[in-house]
């Protein structure tokens, strides 16, 4: 799959794999900032990209800074985006925690995806889970 990028900053370093067989692109920091605990932050990563119809970018977790309790949260950019693209974390853990710019503070990993077409129904089948929500498989 090609994917097109455009550099919206001058200083944006572009994500990249890092490794032969990596699914997930590494982003930077473009900013120093300390996620104190509980605390939220949207960093920006200068780019912006266009890739086919039936792909998803999702920005997932790094390993390296999850260890200290750090989180990105939802990222899920749509084929049809031509935003900047950014990474929303969150410390959960009970150290503050510095990412310098230039750091590594998420990847982004491509999901062929479904585009689903609803129909309207007034039944849905039989299943063996039924309407069974929150722990409904018990605890053993």
């Amino acid at each position: 799959m090609k994917i097109k990028i455009k550099k919206l900053k001058e200083n944006t370093k572009l994500p990249k794999y890092n490794h032969p067989g990596d699914v997930g692109m590494d982003v930077y920091a473009m900013e120093t900032k300390t996620l104190l605990p509980g605390e939220h932050h949207f960093f920006y990563h200068g780019f912006a990209m266009e890739f086919p119809v039936g792909y998803a970018a999702v920005i997932k977790d790094k390993s390296s800074i999850s260890k200290a309790g750090l989180h990105a949260m939802g990222g899920v950019f749509d084929a049809g985006y031509r935003g900047e693209y950014n990474t929303h974390l969150v410390n959960l853990g009970t150290e503050p925690y510095t990412i310098e710019e230039g750091d590594k503070v998420s990847q982004i990993v491509m999901f062929p995806v479904d585009i689903a077409e609803f129909e309207e129904t007034d039944t849905l089948s039989e299943s063996a889970r039924g309407e069974g929500a929150f722990g409904s498989t018990g605890r053993k």
